[in-house]
């Protein structure tokens, strides 16, 4: 079953049962990390996911998502005015979407990369029913090299970084490659970003969407959060890098 088939009711009742066993005191969330296909298989961990945030907390979310070869351009932005799912329409940060243009030359408003094989379909209808009123943008990352994701992740984090907006970075990976997470955790830990670009620019990553991943992971790091992972819990979903990252809290002195 996809996430389609899914009611309003149905996935407002997951998020509050999850908000309800999430554990308290949650700090500030930034980032989701999300399936890129959400489905009855996995929407217990993505309820996990978006628990951490509230209806009022942010009134634009970004979408990130890969879509190698797709397209000429690098990193284009479909040009909708709004999107429609079933449980009803919204709408495009056009300004946010121009100020990215402006950013740097990668970016484009094209829509060769805005197909049904998109993620963004899946993320709105949990996001309309996490939220309260929203705007969206897409970003989709046509080349997987490390200019590429470093250039969006600066673009990321100087835009956004006091705004009040979420990013979802969208990506998979399967639980028999949990070596693989240990490895790239390592060297987000120790800040060795070389370490990160290079098993991105090898090829042999056995992430789907790895481009989206390491944008999270350099634009987590930039803002100083904390990445956790659903898979960490007792109940480990399939989706290894399912999961959330949010502000540190700052230890009480005196």
């Amino acid at each position: 079953m996809n996430i389609s088939s899914y009611s309003r009711e149905e996935l407002t009742s997951g998020l509050k049962r999850a908000k309800k066993n999430r554990k308290i005191p949650a700090a500030p969330v930034r980032i989701l990390f999300s399936p890129t296909r959400i489905n009855s298989e996995n929407i217990e961990d993505v309820f996990r996911i978006y628990s951490g945030i509230s209806k009022d907390d942010f009134d634009t979310v970004i979408i990130v998502e890969s879509h190698p070869g797709s397209a000429e351009k690098k990193l284009p932005m479909p040009s909708f005015k709004s999107v429609e799912t079933p449980l009803g329409e919204v709408f495009a940060n056009d300004k946010l979407r121009n100020d990215f243009c402006d950013e740097d030359d990668d970016f484009f408003i094209n829509d060769d990369a805005f197909d049904d094989e998109v993620c963004l379909y899946d993320q709105l209808m949990v996001l309309q029913c996490a939220l309260e009123d929203f705007t969206v943008l897409s970003i989709q990352i046509t080349d997987e090299n490390s200019f590429i994701v470093k250039e969006l992740a600066f673009a990321l984090e100087e835009i956004l970084s006091a705004r009040n907006a979420l990013i979802v970075f969208c990506c998979d990976l399967d639980e028999s490659h949990s070596y693989e997470l240990a490895d790239l955790m390592s060297f987000y830990e120790n800040e060795n970003v070389s370490g990160l670009m290079n098993i991105l620019n090898s090829g042999e990553s056995s992430i789907r969407g790895v481009g989206s991943f390491m944008t999270g992971l350099l634009v987590a790091k930039k803002w100083n959060l904390k990445i956790s992972f659903v898979s960490d819990e007792s109940e480990a979903g399939t989706n290894l890098i399912s999961g959330f990252a949010e502000m540190q809290r700052q230890p009480i002195f005196g």
